[in-house]
């Protein structure tokens, strides 16, 4: 719980931050949506009357694909159809959130990153041209695609982690397809 508040706090004094690292937003993203998942999937284990070592797995599993959740709702909520995600497209934008694809946008070196950080910078809301302006810009920097293969990766990790720790058949295989489906929802 205490990662989780954290991890929140740090998301929230990141609005009034003008720069954050890439390693900063993973880490507060590791502490306020990967530790969420991670305890609940150590706490159903333990349920589960689960040794320490499944228990562990089981932590490293939802730790992982907590992580690649948060990559994946970062991606929604700049990207994602309105219909499914509940939230307006560009979202994040809008809110000039920092979110992990932004994040790692902002600090590729491309060329365009510049125009990106003084799009986050300006004083006025960004109009629909803006918005349109700001996620082609944080495209056209690699922060989407750096998203997208950092969730798959996690996610590819989280099941491989599965696989070598005497864990019952039929339960790796629900959660591998919960893994999936979880980093497929953005693309």
């Amino acid at each position: 719980m205490r990662a989780l508040i954290e991890g929140q706090l740090a998301d929230t004094r990141f609005e009034d931050r003008e720069h954050v690292e890439l390693a900063e937003c993973v880490a507060m993203s590791e502490a306020k949506t990967a530790s969420l998942m991670g305890c609940a999937t150590a706490l159903g284990a333990l349920f589960g009357g689960g040794t320490p070592e499944q228990v562990e797995a089981l932590r490293d599993f939802g730790f992982r694909l907590g992580l690649a959740f948060q990559h994946v709702d970062d991606l929604l909520g700049i990207w994602g159809d309105p219909a499914v995600t509940g939230k307006a497209v560009y979202s994040d934008l809008r809110n000039r959130k920092k979110s992990l694809p932004v994040t790692a946008a902002l600090g590729s070196g491309h060329a365009d990153a510049p125009e990106l950080a003084a799009l986050y910078r300006a004083g006025v809301p960004l109009d629909e041209d803006g918005l349109r302006r700001a996620a082609a810009l944080v495209e056209s920097c690699g922060g989407r695609l750096a998203s997208q293969r950092a969730a798959e990766t996690l996610t590819a990790a989280a099941a491989e982690g599965l696989a070598d720790r005497r864990l019952h058949g039929g339960a790796v295989a629900e959660l591998t397809s919960l893994a999936a489906s979880t980093v497929g929802r953005a693309w």
